[in-house]
């Protein structure tokens, strides 16, 4: 009987200690804070719609967000016989994602329903979808954004706004009265400008009568076209009374292709690989002028409100993504002895991460309630959205790239592994503090809007003020942050500071009152005071740390 080992007896290779897949969720109703804040804030209604949303989101669209990334978009200048294309063509997952997005009206829903609360309904369905994606919620995003700036243009306003808010998708390049819907994108930045749009060199021409409504030819180069594969774009381009904003369309209305309209190449970008970004070339590209003769920024200045709304949910749905996958691993993966999450320090720096998670959305909700009060005419509500918009967008989406490292790192190596999924929020990351206005343009729109609206301070420490005499830390830093605003000849040099404390005292008035007392607790005591380090996983000992991660870590049927 021979005793020589078998050569092929692989038991070095049995599978032990790995996680299994995070199948089988429910992204609305495993993330508490977003089920509370969605009844709190007045979206209550959307409920039953948001459990079917974040059950299909948790399913096919996840292979797809994977799918859709690892085979990004490719430009088509010119077809085989060198007629000029300007076509950009996507994996089919990229379709499936657009298709699903607009079907559950996540760029549309505001504008589709009476019902009250509804940009609040809205966000339980963007941040639960773009947890499996977060690259199609660009254009998803343009495309809502779109429509308060159309509205100043009757005659546009009724061309476009049916077509953008329309629940079919059709991602061929042909024109929109043979699709069931189109998608709206947007170009304002060139290379010699950046954020300073008044900059823009592309100019326009009136082809006739010159004015709002009127048909302009287009001449110039943009450095940055968002979703260059959209139907319609917003446009800034300069004309004899000043920077302007036009309509332009991807076919004529005669059904003919807008040649002007040329796409010069695909930026290749540090993430949202499943999105196209572009560069485009004007060439007397067929255009209407929205709104007044040199009044672009302020026509267009609603849709950049918007799209700042999303960087910010956005960002708590990022931020969301990131807390699932790092909790879901210490649950699972065994160390020294102990499961990960039994870990006394890792339950720290998870608890941690949950709690700038539910901060961030407890903001969010917060910002969409007043949307929708704005909407309903509540001039108190429309100052604190404009401020606080721009104060939530700095702060939010600065805080997302290191939170994404840090539950990475939960994961060790198999977090640097790209099909954990990590490496893609971690690059994703970065985009909403830069999209709409990076850091410094954001902290300096505060102080614009607190010049040209200062009533607008005195609606936002109102509501700071609804949570006083709760926590007599929290008492003390909104007195530090009222006194920020009694040097105003230092104000500027100090913006970044200034807004950061304005921020941290608007998500902590929001878990005072609305979260347990343990996430509100360890963040006044981390993020207002000094019982915290400069990292994650520092909060101070006696951190109710098990309501905590009760509180958040995923569920699975």
């Amino acid at each position: 009987m021979s005793t020589t080992t078998n050569p092929y007896d692989f038991t070095t290779h049995e599978v032990l200690n790995q996680v299994p897949p995070l199948d089988g969720r429910n992204l609305f109703l495993d993330n508490t804070p977003l089920v509370e804040g969605l009844q709190r804030e007045g979206g209550g209604w959307a409920h039953e719609r948001a459990v079917e949303v974040g059950a299909f989101w948790a399913g096919d669209p996840m292979r797809w967000g994977f799918e859709a990334n690892e085979n990004p978009p490719v430009l088509q200048t010119h077809d085989r016989y060198g007629n000029r294309l300007d076509s950009v063509t996507f994996h089919p997952a990229w379709h499936q994602l657009m298709a699903r997005g607009v079907a559950d009206e996540m760029h549309a829903l505001p504008w589709n329903t009476d019902q009250p609360g509804a940009h609040v309904a809205r966000a339980a369905l963007y941040m639960s979808g773009t947890q499996a994606e977060a690259g199609f919620g660009c254009p998803i995003t343009m495309t809502f954004a779109a429509v308060p700036a159309l509205e100043v243009t009757p005659a546009l306003a009724e061309e476009w706004i049916p077509r953008l808010t329309a629940t079919g998708y059709d991602g061929a390049l042909k024109p929109t009265t043979e699709k069931p819907g189109a998608i709206c994108g947007m170009a304002m930045t060139e290379k010699q400008g950046g954020s300073d749009v008044r900059a823009n060199t592309t100019h326009a021409t009136p082809i006739g009568a010159a004015g709002e409504g009127e048909e302009y030819l287009l001449v110039g180069h943009k450095w940055f076209c968002s979703a260059p594969m959209s139907d319609v774009f917003l446009v800034l381009a300069q004309t004899d009374e000043g920077l302007s904003c036009f309509v332009v369309p991807r076919f004529l209305p005669d059904g003919t292709k807008n040649y002007g309209f040329q796409l010069q190449r695909l930026k290749d970008k540090l993430g949202n690989k499943s999105n196209a970004s572009s560069e485009i070339e004007f060439k007397n590209a067929w255009g209407r002028m929205l709104g007044q003769p040199g009044r672009g920024v302020p026509t267009i200045i609603e849709m950049v409100g918007h799209t700042r709304l999303d960087c910010v949910m956005g960002s708590a749905g990022g931020m969301r993504a990131a807390v699932s996958l790092a909790t879901w691993h210490a649950m699972h993966r065994s160390a020294f002895g102990k499961t990960l999450i039994d870990q006394p320090l890792m339950r720290n720096v998870l608890a941690d991460l949950m709690v700038e998670s539910e901060a961030a959305t407890a903001v969010s909700l917060r910002l969409c309630r007043a949307y929708d009060e704005a909407m309903a005419g509540d001039e108190r509500a429309d100052h604190f959205k404009r401020l606080a918009t721009a104060v939530a967008k700095y702060h939010v989406c600065k805080r997302v790239p290191n939170h994404a490292f840090e539950a990475l790192e939960c994961l060790g190596g198999n977090g640097y592994v790209e099909n954990s999924g990590l490496p893609r929020l971690y690059r994703e990351a970065p985009l909403c503090s830069i999209w709409e206005g990076s850091g410094n343009v954001m902290a300096l729109d505060v102080l614009r809007a607190l010049a040209r609206t200062p009533e607008a301070l005195d609606v936002f420490l109102s509501e700071l003020d609804t949570a006083t005499g709760s926590d007599t830390r929290y008492d003390a830093y909104v007195a530090t942050v009222r006194s920020e605003f009694s040097r105003p000849a230092e104000l500027e040099h100090r913006a970044r500071l200034v807004v950061e404390r304005m921020a941290l005292a608007l998500q902590a008035s929001q878990l005072l009152q609305h979260a347990p007392a343990a996430v509100s607790d360890a963040f006044l005591a981390t993020r207002l005071g000094d019982g915290g380090g400069l990292h994650y996983g520092t909060l101070p000992p006696g951190t109710d740390v098990d309501t905590i991660i009760n509180r958040h870590q995923p569920q699975v049927n």
